[in-house]
Parts: C-alpha cells; sequence; structure tokens
C-alpha cells in the first residue's frame, strides 16, 4: 500500500490522522507557491469560515506530541509548535479560493486527485481505535454457540468488503460495531426460536429456506454485489449486509439441523436432498 502522492511531479508523503489524509500548513504553503504566514493570516482573518473537524483539526497536547513522532518528513510540521493545524480536503480547497492563484488551483486539483481521494494510501487503523469492534465481536462468539471466532470475522469481512478489519475506515467503525450488535441479537433471536419450537427444520417450508438462502446468498455476494458496485448503486453494500443477515440464521438452522441427526431434506423439487451438499 504506498504512502506516496505525485504532486507537481514531485514525490509527497501522505500524511494520515485516523486514517484521514490531511496536509499541514507548511505543506500547503509549499504546495500553493506562498508563505506560511499568509496561511495563517487567511485563516486568522476568515476563521468563521472553517469549522474544525470539518476543514481542519486542531492538535495539541499529547495528541500533537503523538503526531510529531509519526511524522516522518522533518519540514511537515515544526518540532517546536504548541498548536498545529492539519487541513483536510475541504480545508485545502477554501485555503486555495482564498488564495484564488491559478498554482492553488491546480496544485488543488492535484492534491484531490492524487492525495486525498487515492482510497489505497489510507492508513490502516490502529488497534486502540478498534477496541469496540474486538469488544463486540466477542460478544458476538461468546452469546452465539454455533458461530466460531473465524467465522465472525468473515461476516464482519464480508459486510465492509475488506480482507482485515485494520482497513475499514476509522468513521466506519460505530457502523462496524453496530452491525455487530444488530448480528448479536439476530443470532439470539434464531436461537431463543429454535428452542421454543420442537425442530423447526423438520418443516418443509423451513427446509426450502434453509437451503435456498445460502444460496442465493453466495449468489449475491459473487456476482450482483461486486456488478451492482461497478454501476456505483448506493444500496449495493445495503443488499449484500441483509443477504449475509438472513444467510445467517438459515445457517443456524443447518448446523442445529445436522447436529441433531437430520441427513437430507425432506423434499426439494420432489426429491429428496442430502443436507451436507448444500455448499
Amino acid at each position: 500500500m504506498s504512502n506516496i502522492a505525485q504532486i507537481n511531479d514531485t514525490q509527497v508523503s501522505i500524511i494520515n490522522f485516523k486514517s484521514i489524509p490531511v496536509v499541514t500548513t507548511e505543506m500547503l504553503a509549499d504546495f500553493y507557491g506562498t508563505d506560511i504566514n499568509n496561511i495563517r493570516q487567511n485563516f486568522s482573518r476568515n476563521s468563521d469560515r472553517f469549522v474544525q473537524g470539518k476543514h481542519y483539526i486542531k492538535l495539541e497536547g499529547t495528541e500533537l506530541k503523538d503526531f510529531k513522532n509519526s511524522v516522518t518528513d522533518s519540514h511537515a510540521v515544526k518540532k517546536g509548535a504548541r498548536t498545529v493545524n492539519l487541513w483536510t480536503e475541504r480545508g485545502a480547497a477554501r485555503h486555495a479560493k482564498m488564495l484564488d492563484t491559478d498554482q492553488a488551483w491546480d496544485i488543488f486539483e492535484q492534491l484531490e486527485d492524487c492525495y486525498f481521494h487515492r482510497q489505497e494510501i489510507l492508513a490502516k487503523t490502529h488497534k486502540s481505535e478498534r477496541t469496540a469492534l474486538h469488544d463486540a465481536h466477542t460478544m458476538l462468539v461468546a452469546k452465539t454457540k454455533h458461530l466460531s471466532s473465524s467465522d465472525a470475522w468473515k461476516l464482519i469481512h464480508q459486510r465492509f468488503n475488506v480482507d482485515d478489519i485494520a482497513l475499514i475506515p476509522y468513521d466506519a467503525i460505530p457502523v462496524a460495531v453496530e452491525y455487530v450488535h444488530h448480528l448479536i441479537a439476530l443470532y439470539s433471536n434464531a436461537e431463543k426460536s429454535v428452542r421454543e419450537e420442537s425442530k423447526p427444520w423438520q418443516n418443509m417450508d423451513v427446509q426450502f429456506l434453509m437451503w435456498y438462502v445460502p444460496i442465493l446468498s453466495k449468489l449475491i455476494k459473487n456476482n450482483i454485489h461486486p456488478a451492482l458496485s461497478l454501476l456505483g448503486c448506493e444500496y449495493a453494500g445495503l443488499l449484500l449486509g441483509y443477504s449475509q443477515e438472513i444467510s445467517s440464521s438459515a445457517n443456524v438452522l443447518n448446523k442445529l439441523a445436522i447436529k441433531d441427526g437430520m441427513t437430507h431434506y425432506t423434499h426439494l423439487g420432489g426429491q429428496p436432498v442430502h443436507a451436507l451438499d448444500r455448499h
């Protein structure tokens, strides 16, 4: 995963703060062909046009110290600075508008294409930033008797289309935690229903769902979801998530049925089908 962007024929190290690409005041002045004081004065004179957390991130204290230690480019930030503003894409755009020079607009366009919007260069989240997600995963495995730790991680990976949870964007971590808690409720309700009923997998209609839902979910994951993603459909991820959730319920029933000794479904299409051959 590259951490380098090509800006104005020069290789520039990407700086990330909590997985968000940012630039320092020093970098912005250098990019736009102006001096640091000009950037600071424009910010001071138009402070009402900048929203903290949206256009810039203000660092101080321990957070600033940790950031300085993580930056390898000594020219990107002054080591003696007591506070530092990190400019987001929107903040960089604000400064380009205020300077209103050809160089500023040209460089901002390059930053937009090669620095802020290249998802492959975003830094992985730190383990400490994923604590809530790890805790939710642990609870999911503990509360579901038929889901292993690796299977639980697979569900999360598939839902967010990543191979490693470290690749889930920082701002999506709360969404991931909410999704895992939803899975906990889903599995708990499914297992509760199984306990309250007398071997529901013996019902023919239930067997149809047990057989076809996982197959449909696999079809959505491998074919429909990629196609919708290429088309830019905003519902692609939602469809994948729903299909995986209902497939999870079907898999709970399948595992319980096999554990109970069921070797085949009663009738699917008029013919007996072996339960173990479903996949």
